[in-house]
């Protein structure tokens, strides 16, 4: 008999986070709410909580739970989920982010970008892309939050990674009447500057007898963080230079020729000196045939000996800029439901999150890149070789290329500019959804769920250019070390503050871009309870959604307006130039505590006012600049793209158990036709660029097929193995599917969109061992490994696009007519595996003095391959790279202590280095960051039974992401590209429940 699968179960604690854990499956069994709250409460029963997720579920997953109503354990979502195995976070300007604003920042078992994003079992995506920004999500309004690592049929499809579900809270989790208010002050010591944050609750259910009660649930939240990113830049790549020093005949013959004393080229006054250097400029090899430009240095019209002075500039900058970011989040739950009976549910729910990212950039440009004259110039051994130029295309041996670097010195006669830009991001996600649950008889479950979902993206960036004033030169002293190992810049010999020693250049950005999103589902699904036999429970649904993308490209700062006299370009004379000293009420002074007062330069520089870029203010400070009033930027056509896309599902998944059910587990299929309508804006004659745009739309359909099986053992009591087999897939980025197509005339190449890219997939399993010794402590070990075919790459070959003329210029190795088309196609296979290991332990009364105290840790190891292009599109070679942002090893520990009163948390986050970027073709001018650990903790007292006071601290140890140049593990040169400090955060606040 199987009766215990459809009779009523009691709500308790495990009940509820069960059925939230569970909200994107098919009906879970509606129960009456006991006369007890279900609001896990503390450390312990928030572990307990999670723990008991873990331990029930058919498919591997981990799971966060609110130690309280409106406290998340971190003040940043990506954060907290950091704290799971095999989860990994981006991280940028002191918190978690995503890059560039894009996809979810998150990485799963070492698959980025390739996640899928659900709030309460519901699809939910940021404009623009597949996935949630996770930045954008307020931790006071999540209640927990679930990791599924490899999803059952049940589960929504869209992520070879992994599923990322937000549970906020719902009417059934009160008995009744409940308020909370949060109020919180959060500091950064490096900006200096107090921010607010509050949120509340109000919720209350009354009875109407019968069995018969409502439900109503209202929840927002307010939060502002305010950080900095304080950086020291450098060049990348090989950048090099050859020496020649002032006392040399060399130096003398290039002085004689310098008549226009220009201060960039050996100068007479420096001449005989042997203090003073020249570092010249370095031809390198032409292209030819698969030789890359910009990579060996060309020694064929120099002598021995001048070959023998080239040396590499790499990482020679920095220079140093400021980014103040203020992330500004709102949200507002709503909920309410009605329960008739035991057997029938009606429900409403809502949620809407904003969230407004505000960058204020203060960066500076050298703009000679560290050459020309070099005084008391030092060098230090550096090896380049070919393969870090060009990954030694030529083939043959990897011959040094360079033996030393610029270590040192004073750069004298440096022409210096600022930017002062800001860039405003506003997100805005709203979702809402209503549905029913019933169970017609007690073996048979039904549920109906309709949802929609809105999400609307703005991003301006702008900002104003400044260059030097004539003859208003600098000089920097400079030595090129690591931060730690003597890292020093001073800039002297001029006032870097004065405005009268700089010109107004441009009026420029980033660009003005809109994306509109909007998607509706419906989902039909239900549970039969067999009453006998090896098969428990029959899982059956279908869901039918649709999401619409649309993007706007309003670029008005494309090419830049000259902020001249004369609205033309600085003339080489300044004969049209505008002196910064001129308008001072525009201007402004970096902050002068930059990089901690630990760089030597500690800022200070005169800039443009971030926040007189706003609205039509540069354009009255420049009238004859012509630039477009806001609110009339004219759209650029050719950039837009409409993609509207319609998934039709349906799963069947069966339970199983045996053995007195130490067997148990399931299997299933969910198989999803997508149907995607891709429009771009493209020229009716692309031969003539005034013609006609006209629309380009292409239909795509297509059809996957996904099986899961998972399983269960009992090894002993509470001693169980698992192992799980699931296909999954992720779609490709929306922008990648946009069919727009450019042609060059003069070579005979064109680039077209491909809407017809297929879905990346991967057959994924898990082995893991789990011992559980209470309802709080258990220990952990899964192993993982995911074959994915897929992956995007750009390749050529020769062909005939839409609406294309024959091509008849220049030889372009095509025939017939035929043009060199370049587009992205699925081309290659990779694979994540590795091992996560995780564990928790609280004490109780029979430790003595540890009772109150607990430790929970995890590491991960993941290994993967993603295939990288080091030839060229026409003759593409693949080799095996790491994914971007996915660190080999990474581990959490985390102590915590709780008694009656007292409750803190203290946790330290590693990671090892991962990479930024990949250069295929010149690895050095490839970025990773390097490993780096984190410190948070927080501090809560109960002062009585409804006021508590809260203290946290982020950063503790003041620990950045520091970028490098090279490549993780096959080219790690340490050599730091860009140093950083965010400082840490500090917040107070009182939580008041009623």
């Amino acid at each position: 008999m199987h009766q215990k699968y459809y009779t009523v179960p009691r709500m308790t604690l495990v009940a509820l986070a069960l059925s939230q854990a569970f909200a994107s499956q098919a009906l879970a069994q509606v129960a009456p709410v006991e006369a007890n709250t279900v609001v896990v409460k503390g450390l312990r029963a928030s572990a307990e909580s999670s723990l008991s997720i873990k331990k029930n579920a058919m498919e591997v997953v981990d799971s966060i739970t609110a130690d309280d109503i409106g406290k998340l354990p971190d003040p940043n979502v990506a954060e907290t989920l950091t704290r799971l195995p095999g989860v990994q976070g981006y991280r940028y300007g002191g918190e978690g982010a995503s890059p560039g604003g894009n996809g979810s920042g998150m990485t799963i078992r070492g698959l980025s970008n390739q996640t899928a994003s659900q709030i309460n079992g519901r699809a939910y995506f940021t404009a623009g892309s597949r996935e949630f920004n996770i930045e954008d999500a307020v931790p006071a309004m999540v209640a927990g939050i679930d990791v599924y690592k490899n999803p059952s049929a049940e589960h929504v499809e869209g992520a070879i990674g992994g599923l990322i579900n937000l549970r906020t809270r719902n009417p059934s989790d009160f008995k009744g009447f409940t308020a909370v208010l949060n109020g919180n002050m959060r500091y950064n010591d490096l900006v200096r500057k107090k921010e607010p944050e509050v949120s509340g609750l109000l919720a209350n259910r009354f009875d109407l007898g019968g069995g018969s009660r409502i439900g109503v649930m209202a929840a927002f939240a307010f939060q502002k963080t305010t950080s900095r990113n304080d950086s020291a830049g450098t060049n990348g790549g090989m950048n090099y230079r050859r020496t020649v020093r002032g006392d040399s005949a060399e130096y003398a013959s290039l002085a004689a020729a310098n008549t226009g004393n220009n201060v960039a080229l050996p100068m007479s006054k420096y001449v005989g000196r042997s203090d003073i250097t020249y570092l010249a400029p370095v031809d390198v090899i032409p292209a030819a045939g698969t030789v890359t430009p910009n990579a060996v240095p060309d020694t064929s019209k120099l002598t021995p000996a001048q070959a023998a002075n080239i040396i590499s500039a790499n990482t020679l900058g920095p220079w140093p800029s400021v980014e103040s970011i203020a992330r500004t989040r709102k949200a507002l739950n709503l909920g309410a439901d009605y329960r008739v009976n035991n057997t029938l549910r009606f429900y409403t729910e809502g949620a809407y999150t904003s969230y407004l990212y505000n960058q204020n950039y203060l960066f500076t440009r050298i703009f000679n890149d560290y050459g020309g004259n070099v005084q008391n110039l030092t060098l230090t051994p550096f090896t380049i070789n070919e393969y870090m130029a060009n990954r030694n295309a030529n083939g043959g041996s990897n011959d040094v290329v360079t033996t030393q670097r610029a270590l040192g010195g004073t750069f004298l006669n440096q022409p210096i500019g600022t930017w002062g830009g800001d860039e405003h991001s506003l997100y805005t996600t709203w979702n809402v959804a209503t549905g029913v649950e019933w169970s017609p008889t007690p073996a048979l479950s039904l549920k109906g769920d309709i949802n929609y979902i809105r999400a609307d993206r703005i991003k301006d960036n702008r900002r104003v250019e400044m260059g030097n004033a004539p003859g208003q030169y600098f000089d920097i002293t400079r030595v090129n070390q690591n931060w730690n190992d003597g890292h020093y810049t001073d800039i002297h010999g001029n006032d870097w503050s004065d405005p009268a020693k700089f010109v107004f250049q441009k009026y420029s950005g980033d660009g003005y871009q809109e994306f509109h999103d909007n998607g509706a589902a419906t989902a039909l699904s239900g549970i039969y309870t067999f009453e006998d036999g090896f098969f428990t429970r029959l899982k059956f649904g279908t869901r039918f959604a649709h999401q619409t993308n649309r993007f706007f490209d309003k670029n008005p700062y494309n090419g830049g307006k000259w902020l001249t006299t004369d609205g033309k370009p600085l003339a080489a004379d300044y004969s049209n130039a505008i002196s910064a000293a001129s308008k001072p009420g525009v201007l402004g002074q970096a902050p002068t505590n930059m990089l901690g007062n630990q760089n030597g330069y500690t800022g200070g520089f005169v800039v443009y006012n971030p926040d007189a870029l706003l609205g039509n203010q540069v354009a009255a400070q420049f009238p004859q600049a012509n630039i477009v009033p806001e609110g009339s930027y004219p759209e650029y056509e050719l950039g837009r793209r409409y993609l509207n896309e319609n998934t039709l599902a349906g799963y069947v998944s069966t339970d199983f158990a045996a053995f007195d059910e130490r067997l148990k587990g399931n299997v299933g299929v969910r198989v999803v036709r997508t149907k995607s309508q891709a429009t771009a804006r493209v020229l009716s004659d692309p031969a003539q660029a005034t013609s006609p745009l006209i629309d380009n739309t292409k239909t795509t359909t297509y059809t996957n097929v996904l099986p899961a099986f998972n399983v269960t053992y009992d090894i002993a009591k509470d001693f169980l193995a698992r192992f799980g087999y699931g296909r999954g897939m992720t779609r490709p980025n929306l922008d990648l599917l946009n069919p727009n197509y450019s042609y060059n005339f003069g070579n005979g190449t064109a680039n077209v969109g491909n809407p017809d890219l297929s879905p990346q997939k991967a057959d994924s399993v898990d082995l893991s061992l789990e011992r559980y010794f209470s309802p709080t402590n258990y220990l952990a070990l899964g192993l993982f490994n995911k074959d994915i075919s897929g992956f995007f790459s750009q390749l050529s070959s020769c062909g005939m696009p839409q609406n294309a003329v024959s091509y008849t210029g220049p030889s372009n190795g095509c025939s017939n007519g035929q043009w060199m088309v370049s587009k992205n196609v699925n081309a290659a296979k990779g694979y994540a595996r590795g091992v996560e290991l995780s564990g928790q332990w609280f004490f109780n009364d029979k430790d003595s003095w540890l009772k109150n105290f607990g430790v929970a840790g995890s590491y991960t190891y993941v290994d993967t391959s993603a295939p990288l292009n080091i030839g060229t599109n026409t003759a593409p070679i693949f080799i095996d790279a790491q994914q971007n942002f996915v660190s080999k090893n990474s581990y959490s520990l985390t102590g915590m202590y709780e008694d009656s009163k007292l409750s803190a948390r203290l946790v330290y986050t590693w990671r090892s280095s991962q990479n930024r970027g990949y250069n295929g073709l010149i690895p050095l001018f490839s970025t990773y960051i390097g490993s780096y650990g984190l410190v948070d903790g927080s501090i809560n007292y109960a002062i009585d039974e409804h006021l508590t006071l809260s203290f946290n601290a982020s950063n503790i140890t003041n620990t950045a992401p520091n970028r490098y140049a090279g490549e993780v593990q096959t080219m790690e040169t340490g050599r730091e590209y860009s140093h950083m400090d965010n400082g840490r955060s500090f917040s107070l606040g009182l939580r008041y429940k009623f």
